[in-house]
């Protein structure tokens, strides 16, 4: 990897780290898709576990705030979803995922800049965290479902809840992913040479999370995510 690469890395990486602290997700729908463009071995599993510490960081700083109800619930069903993702990861080839990666992360953007929103049962609850233990498994992508569910809640409650589902969501993912031989060493070593990068992103977010205009920030995730996703899906079409 060239020192451009690894810097553009650590600059998209510590951006991205920024807009999950401030906003609550943003993190693996920016890094990914465009990590992914750079070096194929930069993501999807670095992210994956990059996400688990930010997720506990930002949890823990408003955890008065988690919405606990939901929280179970999402819980449940990220364990059925992160089985699909075992099963889907069986099946796919490096081609095939950067497309799987490209579309969710397009699809979701689209869902939110549109402003769907979901009544929160406890059906949608659990549906939520089926298809986000799916895609945050495959794709260390699981944020976009679980944000559906939370676009009209405050600030303070979709930061903490969103990462509180996270942080134990990851931990299913990073257990599922292990034991079926889909983490490797070299995953560690980027992990590792990106976290500096991820702390000094949530660091700054103590300052703007009340300060930046969530709207906006949100605007720029979901832009610079299509693009990502939009790029992705064209690589694997085009070969």
């Amino acid at each position: 990897m060239s020192l451009i690469d690894l810097t553009l890395a650590l600059v998209i990486t510590a951006i991205a780290a920024i807009l999950q602290g401030s906003v609550g997700l943003g993190f693996a729908m920016v890094s990914v898709p465009l990590l992914a463009l750079i070096d194929p071995r930069l993501a999807p599993v670095p992210q994956l576990l990059i996400s688990l510490p930010l997720a506990l960081a930002i949890a823990w700083r408003e955890r008065e705030s988690i919405d606990l109800q939901g929280f179970w619930w999402i819980i449940a069903g990220r364990v059925p979803g992160a089985f699909i993702g075992v099963a889907l990861l069986a099946l796919t080839t490096a081609r095939a995922l950067d497309l799987f990666i490209g579309i969710v992360v397009v699809v979701a953007a689209l869902f939110i800049a549109a402003g769907v929103h979901v009544k929160r049962t406890r059906t949608a609850k659990f549906v939520t965290g089926v298809v986000s233990g799916t895609t945050g498994l495959v794709a260390s992508i699981g944020g976009p479902p679980v944000a559906l569910l939370y676009s009209e809640a405050q600030g303070r409650v979709l930061r903490s809840t969103l990462n509180s589902v996270f942080l134990i969501g990851l931990t299913l993912s990073l257990v599922f992913r292990t034991a079926s031989g889909n983490v490797a060493l070299s995953d560690l070593w980027i992990a590792a040479v990106l976290l500096p990068a991820a702390a000094f992103g949530y660091l700054f977010s103590t300052f703007t999370k009340d300060r930046m205009n969530a709207s906006l920030a949100r605007s720029g995730v979901l832009a610079i995510s299509a693009i990502g996703g939009i790029g992705l899906i064209a690589r694997a079409l085009l070969g």
